[in-house]
């Protein structure tokens, strides 16, 4: 290849990549964000509209209704029956012969339950326990799933800020290309070094493009978890309230973390369920009001009307063990429950002491690839100037740029862990939410007045029709370089 073809090509390829950048900085113009969303603001989203928090907070509505059922049994119960048909009667009353009426029947009972064994309250212990149990259940899905908001938070912004490391990168291959080309052009340099940055320079171009890749694909994560796509974020600063040592963190969590909160709730429902399966075993009395009003009856035309006030025991003597076994089974139930809210603890304190440990090694890794990344900017500087001078090949000048950007890339990376770590072990204690500020939903509170289902339908399709594209790349300007507030490491 002549000098000619190869200032040709040059000059091709310059063009191309001119016309990608104006394609680029048309979108960015085009795309101006209404205002910053902020970490808060993003959980806040988060909760109020995803379809797993939602879940969760439909099963606590439900919980409320069957309170509602399970109270009804304190209240009278009014029973209306109305009747007509045609009566073959063959009776003393008939005889010699039988006879055909039109009969007719109307009766009014109400029945007030005086005594049933403690089924009923127990059943409204059950359902209040069912409550708080969904109830903590709601905090805990807000807590998990407001983590995973988080995550794609800073994962938007990581990927931010690789990009506008690799676009630096790029950058820097393409004035080593220009260099060289010079060279190559005025006979000084040697084909071989055109053809080695020409190289390098594709493959920048090319993980430039993988990068505007990522960072769209963390945006569509985003999208699915938010429910709405990233617009402007700010990178949040290191939360308060991290706790200082692991074995205080496992106390906070087992003392607040809603989920386990949830299991022991679910070990008091058995309980009352147990005692209102030994209801079945007792007698059961009532008082019954009732009024009938019939006609044409037994084949005699004539009115039979009546009215009783009666208090009537039922008591069922047997039956075939059935109950009996009901109580065993709940019993067991909870035993059931209560192995349950054993493995929740011991899953709990191992995500916890998890958490804890990639916290401290994401603290202690911080410093070291800040060093890394420092010395090898230092290095590349130093060979730049000895290639100018002849002391270093060109793959030497290459080798180091790109080292560089690989150091700068895993700092910024760490930075990330290290910020998600704090978050990470917020969540595992039950505090996430707390601490971002964020206000908890009215139903994750046991015992509070609850909407009904029919007003906590979202409003997340109408925001997914309006944002149902993503916003043009818009990296940083420049990567963050410098370290986050570090937490200190237990002593």
């Amino acid at each position: 290849m002549n000098n000619s073809s190869l200032k040709n090509r040059g000059k091709v390829m310059n063009f191309k990549y001119s016309v990608i950048v104006a394609a680029v900085a048309s979108a960015l113009l085009a795309y101006q964000p209404a205002s910053a969303q902020t970490l808060q603001e993003a959980v806040e989203q988060t909760i109020r509209t995803n379809p797993d928090v939602m879940i969760d907070v439909n099963r606590r509505l439900e919980t409320d209704q069957n309170i509602k059922q399970a109270r009804g049994g304190y209240l009278p119960k009014v029973d209306l029956g109305l009747g007509i048909g045609g009566e073959w009667s063959d009776n003393i009353t008939t005889r010699p012969g039988h006879r055909t009426l039109t009969r007719t029947e109307s009766s009014l009972t109400l029945t007030q339950m005086l005594y049933d064994g403690a089924g009923t309250s127990s059943e409204v212990e059950r359902h209040t326990a069912r409550q708080e149990a969904a109830a903590y259940k709601v905090a805990g899905t807000s807590e998990q799933i407001g983590l995973r908001a988080v995550e794609t938070y800073l994962d938007v912004l990581r990927r931010q800020e690789e990009l506008a490391l690799i676009q630096e990168n790029l950058a820097a291959h393409e004035r080593s290309f220009g260099q060289i080309k010079i060279r190559a052009d005025s006979g000084v340099g040697r084909k071989a070094d055109l053809e080695q940055v020409q190289a390098r320079l594709a493959l920048s171009q090319a993980n430039v493009s993988s990068s505007e890749a990522n960072l769209r694909e963390s945006m569509i994560n985003f999208q699915r978890v938010v429910g709405e796509v990233p617009s402007n974020l700010s990178k949040p600063t290191s939360p308060e309230g991290v706790p200082t040592d692991a074995d205080g963190a496992v106390q906070t969590a087992w003392a607040n973390h809603p989920i386990l909160k949830s299991a022991k709730a679910d070990i008091e429902a058995t309980k009352a369920q147990t005692r209102a399966a030994e209801a079945a075993l007792k007698p059961r009395v009532d008082l019954q009001l009732g009024t009938d009003w019939n006609n044409k009856v037994d084949g005699v035309d004539y009115h039979d009307n009546d009215a009783y006030a009666m208090v009537r025991l039922h008591y069922n003597l047997y039956h075939g063990g059935a109950d009996q076994a009901r109580v065993s089974e709940t019993k067991i139930q909870t035993l059931e429950a209560t192995e349950v809210m054993n493995r929740t603890q011991r899953q709990i304190e191992e995500s916890t002491r998890l958490s804890w440990n990639a916290l401290q090694t994401a603290i202690d890794r911080l410093p070291k690839l800040k060093e890394h990344a420092d010395a090898s900017e230092r290095t590349r500087d130093a060979y730049g100037k000895q290639f100018n001078i002849g002391q270093r090949t060109l793959l030497d000048l290459l080798d180091s740029e790109n080292e560089l950007y690989t150091a700068r890339n895993d700092y910024v990376d760490a930075q990330y862990v290290l910020l998600f770590a704090h978050y990470r072990l917020l969540a595992d204690i039950g505090r996430l939410i707390e601490s971002l500020g964020v206000t908890p939903r009215e139903e994750a509170n046991p015992g509070a007045n609850t909407v009904t289902a029919e007003n906590t339908t979202t409003a997340a399709t109408p925001a997914a029709a309006k944002q149902d594209e993503l916003p043009a790349i818009d990296p940083q300007p420049e990567a963050v370089v410098e370290p986050l507030p570090e937490s200190q490491p237990a002593q």
